[in-house]
């Protein structure tokens, strides 16, 4: 019976599939334009770390005919230890044909609305 070599690739299999890792999220780069198609959704990552306080918003609300804003997530880099960083990763709808600015401020922990420390914008092509 040849039963050792089919349960030895079973076992291979199931570790292999235990062992695989999330892909990581590649920072975006504001200098290279995003295009999409309109009813698509597309990402924007950025870096991050809300233990220090400092959080990602919206500077401007981007142009409402051309992309709507769908949700925000946080991924932590991997280990989780304290103090580690990550990704906000901001998801985007193209609503409609036409060019859109979308720009991000890194604001400091504050309760006072202030000024961003850091800003990006990105420009979006939806055809």
């Amino acid at each position: 019976m040849k039963k050792i070599p089919f349960l030895s690739l079973l076992i291979a299999l199931a570790l292999s599939a235990c062992s695989a890792k999330k892909p990581e999220l590649q920072v975006s780069d504001p200098a290279q334009p995003i295009e999409a198609a309109a009813g698509d959704e597309f990402t924007i990552v950025l870096d991050a770390n809300p233990t220090t306080g400092y959080h990602w918003e919206l500077a401007e609300e981007p142009d409402a005919g051309v992309v709507e804003f769908v949700s925000r997530d946080y991924s932590a880099d991997q280990p989780v230890t304290t103090g580690s960083g990550g990704v906000d990763v901001w998801t985007f709808k193209a609503v409609g044909a036409g060019e859109a600015q979308i720009t991000l401020g890194y604001y400091p922990p504050s309760n006072d609305p202030e000024e961003p420390q850091q800003t990006v914008t990105f420009t979006v092509t939806v055809k």
